[in-house]
């Protein structure tokens, strides 16, 4: 195949994570008596921790307890994420070992930190697949800001061109686009708006279909 290397979103791509923390926050907020707004909600996928409170804030308001929530949605979030397998989405291991037996070397570029990062590849057992892991805690602009995609790309000595990109988010389409991958959205939560597919990438049901395309 053409392309040197593949880096692959995390959460709502390889793992069926994003649905758990979906539910984790609308059910801290239930908790402190805060309105769930979905659509608030749904602007954070993809995003790291100081955009995800920008963008929660902003939703909100100022009068927000942002710390209060916070800390109660991880503390229900990581109660299921750290200590139990999380479901691997349709095609993860198909794909990974067909590149895997083509020798292209992987990386996973997630927003997550490293320790949560680390702990949820390893109980899925998926970790071994992957040559670098970049976190959200490594990189100074959050996705949809390309930085995180070329530090991937840099950990596997690639040029960006040369890799391929996986994403389930709008925000990490834009990306990995930005960076100049070739990349395959694989919608979970959100489908791609009009705006996202004039970006020309490849939208796929799920990676057992992006994988029958690159065989």
């Amino acid at each position: 195949m053409s392309y040197q290397a593949a880096v692959f979103d995390m959460d709502g791509l390889l793992l069926d994570s994003e649905r758990v923390s979906y539910d984790t926050f609308a059910a801290a907020c239930h908790d402190l008596g805060i309105e769930f707004k979905e659509q608030v909600y749904l602007k954070i996928i993809g995003t790291n921790a100081q955009q995800i409170k920008r963008i929660i804030v902003d939703g909100y308001g100022p009068e927000l307890p942002y710390d209060e929530l916070r800390a109660l949605w991880l503390d229900k979030y990581h109660a299921i994420t750290m200590h139990q397998a999380l479901p691997v989405k349709e095609g993860v291991v198909e794909l990974l070992e067909w590149l895997k037996s083509k020798a292209i070397p992987m990386a996973v570029a997630t927003s997550s930190n490293r320790q949560v990062a680390q702990v949820k590849l390893t109980n899925a057992k998926l970790i071994d697949y992957f040559d670098s892991l970049s976190t959200g805690c490594q990189v100074t602009h959050s996705k949809p800001h390309p930085e995180i995609f070329l530090t991937a790309a840099s950990t596997l000595s690639v040029a960006p061109e040369r890799c391929l990109a996986f994403e389930d988010s709008d925000n990490g389409v834009r990306a990995a686009v930005s960076a100049g991958m070739h990349v395959y959205q694989i919608p979970d939560l959100i489908q791609p708006s009009e705006q996202l597919k004039s970006l020309g990438h490849r939208i796929c049901g799920s990676l057992s279909e992006a994988l029958n395309e690159l065989r």
